[in-house]
């Protein structure tokens, strides 16, 4: 008889919607056991703890994380606050961190998560799990099969502005074009009103990215961005997919996906929505896979979300200095701050 699977403890921070996702998601799981809790409300925690069991709350995430000591730490917070988090996973001797896109805030902050993660041998992974929805992997397949001839352009649009949607739309666009490393990047950028936001952009922000295969990536979001009228619900008006030599294939978010073929002979659709019941399921079993056997790396691991990070902050550079910037990126001058200090009052 195989030995039996481990179970692996679980510990989650933020427990707005998100995080109540991630630690419903773990809990379900039988190769975990949440093991605690921690949110700055002490009203919103109580309701985690009784929705969720006999985790150990606290709304110091540090002293919550030093009395656990989980194998696994969720968190899902503003994105300010992703270095410290980090930090004290790493300082707890967790094995590998769980968290909500954008990575970070500027290159220099990417860099030096990414660094103090692999000095402390802790894996990572990066909230990018719409890949899991039924009609992304649809399309993933057709554009595997050659069944749209050789792709000459991947292609991302959301209405929702830069940190909240540009990672996902770049990571899906590097998935559908087999994760060719990206050689440069020309971006363009306007608006000032959502530096306001809890997730600071401008208005609206595209990128043109150039891979090493060949293939040219056209990523928009934001006020601007073309427009998903077969969507209703506003931020599930994301549209990603790839043309070919013989036609194109698609996914939106809200709406399914459609494609034309070599052999189609016009136009062809199927479902899809994206459904947290559906995509978080398999994005936290595949965190026990690779807790389980190290070459089953996550699909959403950190250093594939790195790649498609310092694409974004490409843009954003590009956008500050009117010009082509090469990859991969160095440290430099935070983006949003050299951004907003350069973008125009008027927005589109």
């Amino acid at each position: 008889m195989s030995a039996a699977l481990p179970t692996y403890t679980v510990a989650v921070a933020g427990l707005g919607r998100r995080g109540l996702h991630h630690a419903e998601a773990f809990a379900a799981n039988p190769r975990f056991r949440l093991v605690g809790l921690s949110n700055r409300t002490p009203a919103r925690l109580e309701a985690a703890q009784e929705k969720l069991g006999e985790a150990y709350a606290s709304t110091d995430v540090v002293e919550m994380l030093a009395r656990t000591r989980p194998d696994v730490f969720a968190f899902c917070t503003p994105p300010q606050l992703r270095l410290p988090l980090i930090r004290a996973g790493v300082e707890a001797g967790v094995r590998l961190i769980a968290y909500e896109k954008p990575m970070a805030t500027s290159t220099n902050e990417a860099l030096e998560i990414n660094e103090l993660l692999r000095e402390a041998g802790v894996k990572s992974v990066v909230s990018h799990q719409h890949r899991y929805g039924q009609h992304y992997q649809k399309v993933k397949e057709m554009i595997a099969s050659g069944a749209i001839g050789r792709v000459h352009t991947v292609y991302g649009h959301a209405t929702g502005w830069m940190l909240h949607m540009m990672t996902h739309l770049i990571e899906y666009v590097r998935w559908y074009n087999n994760y060719a490393e990206a050689e440069w990047v020309v971006g363009q950028a306007a608006g000032l009103e959502k530096f306001a936001d809890a997730h600071p952009s401008p208005d609206y922000m595209a990128a043109l990215i150039q891979f090493d295969n060949g293939v040219r990536g056209i990523v928009e979001c934001g006020a601007g961005a073309p427009d998903v009228p077969e969507v209703e619900y506003w931020w599930r008006k994301c549209r990603i997919g790839a043309q070919g030599t013989e036609g194109f294939a698609e996914v939106l978010t809200g709406g399914g996906w459609r494609a034309v073929t070599r052999d189609s002979h016009g136009v062809i659709s199927g479902p899809g929505c994206m459904d947290y019941g559906q995509d978080m399921p398999p994005y936290i079993q595949e965190i026990a896979d690779w807790l389980d056997d190290p070459a089953r790396v996550h699909p959403c691991n950190g250093e594939s979300a790195l790649k498609g990070f310092e694409i974004m902050m490409a843009a954003c550079r590009s956008a500050v200095q009117r010009g082509k910037v090469m990859l991969p990126l160095g440290p430099g001058e935070p983006e949003l701050e050299a951004l907003k200090s350069v973008l125009p009052a008027s927005s589109v």
